[in-house]
């Protein structure tokens, strides 16, 4: 309760604590707090005195403990006195506990929109529909220039330009002869040099594991 005093006349307000948190969380304590139960009994000893139905749960890997008070009123009373004050040559500091509200004691589905994101999906996304595929689409033109590329000529495909190069193809001569290629007399004469074989890589040899 509140007593404010205006025009004269003295009015009582009020106030509400119940969108305070009823739980404390201490960071930074000591160590030794975790493991000594003289020093645990004096850090509840401070706590007990604002609410004697107080409860204490410890966290040893985050360094961190959690007091539960019976009010809203007990723990802001203990956070405003024992905030920032020296326990075993460290000092403790109090934060609010944040309540977490999640609605529903079950983890509800996506979103019907949001489903899509996963794989694999249990449904498709509203307003989803099948596209059809494709006509594939022939080149002729592609498949007629390449008819009619034959063995040791060259094909400019890009003219040069003073800023970029020529682009020319150069179609490789049949080293084995090509049945299909017309008779050709300069052909027949001119030397042709062996393909070179390739050479596979040997395998390493099998060599037992040595057993230790």
């Amino acid at each position: 309760m509140q007593q404010a005093e205006n025009g004269g006349e003295e009015a009582t307000v009020d106030v509400q604590f119940t969108d305070l948190p009823n739980a404390l969380i201490a960071c930074k304590v000591p160590e030794d707090l975790f493991n000594e139960g003289s020093l645990k009994a004096s850090f509840e000893a401070l706590f007990r005195s604002f609410d004697q139905e107080v409860q204490f749960q410890y966290f040893k890997s985050f360094r961190r403990v959690r007091i539960s008070f019976s009010d809203a009123l007990a723990a802001a009373e203990a956070r405003l006195r024992l905030h920032k004050t020296d326990f075993s040559g460290k000092e403790m500091r109090l934060y609010f506990a944040q309540s977490v509200h999640i609605g529903s004691p079950r983890l509800e589905p996506p979103k019907p929109e949001k489903q899509f994101l996963i794989s694999p999906p249990a449904s498709p996304p509203v307003g989803w529909e099948q596209s059809q595929d494709a006509t594939p689409v022939i080149n002729y033109d592609l498949l007629c220039a390449i008819s009619k590329l034959g063995p040791g000529e060259k094909y400019e495909l890009h003219t040069a330009t003073p800023t970029t190069p020529s682009v020319v193809v150069h179609v490789c001569e049949d080293e084995q002869g090509d049945s299909s290629a017309p008779d050709d007399s300069d052909q027949d004469d001119k030397f042709r040099p062996p393909r070179p074989k390739i050479i596979q890589t040997r395998r390493p040899d099998y060599t037992p594991a040595v057993e230790q």
